[in-house]
This record gives structure tokens, sequence and C-alpha cells, in this order.
């Protein structure tokens, strides 16, 4: 593509997201800048920037795609690229960040999202925006500032718009740790709020490891671990729904739907409740492995999703899942950046919760 600048102001892309780096280089009023990112016989990333970037504002559009892995190296080269060749500043657009779900420490595994971090920072960038982050408290593994945008505004502009009778919808939390979110969209809509409790199957961290092995070593010191008072075993209730659903159209909020199991139960037991209809709503889909094929075969009759990733495969395995457009957010968050504006307007009336 032609060379792109307005300003110092210069926008590149990887290959994760070339559709929503184009709707966000359009809504600014540029092109895209000339960098070829690609994968050498080896399996190598390579990447070429074909313009200068001396003295810019750089912003790199890299979103957690299905490749993951190589959406990373392509994200970590191009800044290194852009900080060894004398850029400004270097901002990464991430709209769904890869590994954010490994945040917290499970059994003997790592917090993955830490060291995702700390790559980031190490090859050069100064800030970052991305979108509806799976726990908040990613932020603080970041060294650089963070932008956590919210597409709650464009999910509650979508029911009001494009969803029959919306006034006769409760908003439904899939399990209680989503409640919160839930809220805020009850509230923000003046509808009724609906939680489901119970669960199916034992989620993976409650799954027997290592770590519940007992010790070859049966003392120490003289103590006896049997002395040791021991967990009480949990015990999954049957799943249920808390909150009126009967005759009305239920709305599940969530901030990601990958694997589609639980949402399809989820919907089972709600339409068993009396639902007549049901919308499964979500910032990032990522609707892994047969997650489309599941969802076209289930009662939930949409899945909206944002364009923070691509699918366009999903899509045409599944006709229930429908696209909203996030990169106006996104586009006035580099602008804003790029001038020196206060962030604040973007996240005015958008509750913590979100």
């Amino acid at each position: 593509m032609n060379t792109m600048s307005r300003g110092g102001l210069l926008v590149i892309s990887g290959n994760s997201h070339p559709e929503l780096s184009r709707l966000v280089a359009a809504r600014l009023g540029v092109e895209l800048g000339n960098v070829d990112v690609y994968l050498q016989d080896n399996k190598e990333t390579n990447v070429d920037i074909n313009e200068s970037v001396r003295g810019k504002d750089v912003f790199v559009i890299q979103t957690g795609a299905k490749d993951v892995n190589n959406a990373i190296m392509e994200m970590l080269i191009m800044t290194y690229a852009c900080k060894t060749s004398s850029a400004n500043s270097i901002v990464g657009v991430i709209p769904y960040l890869p590994y954010s779900k490994q945040s917290q420490m499970r059994k003997r595994g790592s917090i993955v999202a830490k060291l995702l971090a700390t790559m980031l920072c190490k090859s050069g960038m100064d800030h970052i925006i991305t979108m509806d982050l799976h726990h908040k408290e990613i932020q603080g593994f970041f060294d650089v500032p963070v932008d956590n945008l919210r597409a709650s505004p464009f999910l509650l502009q979508y029911i009001q718009e494009h969803i029959p009778d919306w006034r006769n919808a409760v908003i439904v939390a899939r399990n209680p740790s989503s409640a919160q979110r839930a809220t805020s969209f009850a509230e923000r809509l003046r509808l009724g709020l609906a939680v489901i409790h119970g669960e199916q199957k034992v989620p993976e961290q409650d799954k027997i490891d290592g770590r519940h092995s007992p010790p070859t070593v049966r003392t120490f010191s003289g103590h006896s671990l049997d002395m040791l008072p021991l967990f009480t075993p949990k015990e999954k209730p049957p799943i249920d729904v808390v909150g009126d659903v009967g005759g009305r159209i239920a709305i599940i909020v969530d901030d990601m739907i990958d694997e589609a199991e639980s949402f399809v139960a989820a919907a089972d037991v709600l339409k068993e409740r009396g639902a007549y209809k049901i919308y499964v709503m979500a910032t990032h889909g990522l609707l892994s492995a047969d997650a489309p094929k599941k969802i076209e075969e289930s009662c939930i009759d949409e899945v909206i999703i944002t364009n923070t990733l691509p699918h366009d495969l999903q899509r045409f395995q599944c006709t229930k899942v429908r696209s909203v457009d996030i990169s106006l957010v996104i586009a006035e968050s580099i602008r804003r950046i790029h001038y020196g504006e206060s962030m604040s307007y973007l996240f005015r009336n958008v509750p913590y919760e979100d």
C-alpha cells in the first residue's frame, strides 16, 4: 500500500485481523502503513517496514486470532522493528488480548498473561489499547499505561435496535461470577436479572491432579500430616435458574464465548423454564473447535459478538452468529492518544462492572 502519514501518525497491522485494521484506518481517514509480515520457509516470522517510522507515533493493530502464537510473534517483531527504527512512541492496539484466560494461578501452571505482558513491554510498547479484559486486574501486569475499552455501549445499542420486544427481556448471567456484568446490563436497560447456578461438569480448576496425591513422607519434625484439617469437598448442585424467565426473552451476557458447551447447556435450561427466545451476547467470539456447529444445532436463536476477532469462517458455519462493529471506539482512542487528548470521554457513563 502507499505510504500513510498525517502529523506523525502511522498505523500498521499484522495478519491477525486485516479487516478490522482497514476499518480503523478508514475511520481515521488514513491508509495503513506499508509493512510486509510473513512466514519464511523455515516458519520464522519476518517483518519488513517499507517506510520511515522515525519520530512518528506508531499504532500496531494485532489481535489474538486463531493462530495466536504467530500473531504474538508478529506483534513483538513489528514493535521491536519500530523501536530500533527510532519511532517516537509505539502503541499496541490489541482488541482481544491473547492468553487473558490464563491470568490466574492454576495448580502447578503459570500466569501466562503476565509473561505476555512482560514480553510486550520489553519489545518496546509504550502504551496498550485493548477491550474488555477477561480480568481487569491484568492491567497491573503491564509496566505501561493500559486503556481497557468497553464494548457494552455497542452491545446495548444492538439490543435496543435489533431485538424485537426487548423490553420483555431478562438479562441472564451464565454463572454467579458473571453476575456483576449482567447486573450492569440489566440496570442500564431497566430489565430483570436471572442467574444460572450449578454445573453440569467439574471445572478444570477442580479436577484431580498431582497436588491431591499424598506425600511420600507422612511425618515432618515429629508432626503427623493427618493432624491437618482437610478441605470439605465441593458438591455441585444441579444446574438451575435463579429468577423468572417464563414467557420472556433471555439474553445471556458474558465477556467471551469460546467453547459453546456451557452456553448451550444454559440455553437448554432457560428453554425448559419457559424462555421463548434466547440470545447470547459477548465481546469476544473465539468460537473454537466445533462451537459454531453446536450453536447451530442448539436452541440458541442468535449469538451476538463484536469484531475484536475475525469470524468469517464461524459465520459461514453458523447462521446464528451476528457481528457488531467496534472500530469506531478504537479509532477514536487512537486519535485521542496521538493528539494528547483525554481518554475519559470514552469511559463516561460506562460502569466499572461492564
